[in-house]
């Protein structure tokens, strides 16, 4: 395991040209330079964040350690950020797992990263909401997916399939294995929602799902439906930093994430100044 630290850059370190500026077009962007996430516009969770120096980009990144058999981090915990509410969302950030990693080779799982929406509170929970979204490593796979389970009971019933043991979903995944080597990769992901037709009271299906890794296009759906009509003014404002394994992980292993950003546009992978320089 990396060695970690929880101490606060120098101001000389952050300026030292080893951490990207916030590309444009972002709403936000987090190098996990130093702890005080909630100083950044980061909260909920209990405010506990563990620094790695393995890093994408500048000195430090954040850790999520996963002990054998447990569903949730040892060190790290989930959080919160809002956004300017928006119809379309990308965000990019870098990821790696530890050399190793083992899956559960279930259908989902681990739950990483999220986006929801102006439907439901800056507190509601992720897993049963008008809309969350979904970006996470599946078997080794990218997966963009949603889920709307609350919309059970809306006039114009889910959206995202029926349910199936008490959830439902639609799954976006990439056809080959991408994280497979403990490396730090890339991942960019792009949701759009979908219009809505008015005088027939429809969904138009042209909502938009992008996933990049590496730079490389590796998932793309221009026909998907996110909204009914019950939610015309829907749009996403929060974005989580969730990890969270389902069954328990089979022994102990670590996540890393670094440069995060998230925007309305396509921010496309960091810039990141070489080691010293």
């Amino acid at each position: 395991m990396p060695p970690i630290t929880s101490l606060i850059l120098p101001l000389g370190l952050l300026l030292a040209g080893q951490v990207e500026p916030a590309p444009r077009g972002a709403l936000f962007s987090e190098g996990f330079e130093d702890s005080k996430l909630t100083n950044r516009g980061w909260y909920d969770g209990n405010g506990r964040f563990t620094l790695s120096d393995d890093a994408a980009g500048g000195r430090h990144s954040i850790q999520y350690h996963f002990p054998k058999g447990e569903l949730t981090p040892s060190d790290s915990s989930g959080v919160r950020h809002s956004i300017a509410p928006t119809e379309v969302v990308h965000l990019r950030f870098h990821l790696r797992l530890s050399k190793d990693w083992s899956w559960t080779n279930k259908p989902y799982g681990p739950h990483l990263l999220h986006f929801m929406t102006t439907e439901n509170g800056k507190f509601h929970g992720p897993a049963a909401s008008r809309l969350t979204l979904y970006i996470e490593p599946v078997n080794g796979k990218l997966r963009l997916a949603a889920q709307d389970i609350q919309n059970q009971d809306s006039p114009h019933g889910l959206t995202q399939g029926p349910l199936r043991g008490g959830y439902n979903g639609t799954f976006f995944d990439s056809p080959d294995v991408v994280f497979d080597d403990g490396e730090w990769h890339c991942v960019e992901a792009m949701f759009k929602l979908n219009s809505l037709d008015r005088g027939t009271d429809k969904p138009n299906q042209d909502g938009e799902v992008r996933g990049w890794v590496d730079g490389n296009l590796v998932v793309e759906q221009t026909d998907v439906v996110f909204r009914s009509p019950d939610y015309p003014e829907m749009k996403f404002n929060q974005f989580m930093m969730l990890p969270y394994f389902h069954h328990g992980v089979p022994h102990d292993q670590s996540l890393w994430i670094d440069e995060l950003a998230v925007g309305t546009e396509r921010l496309g992978p960091a810039k990141l100044a070489e080691p010293g320089r």
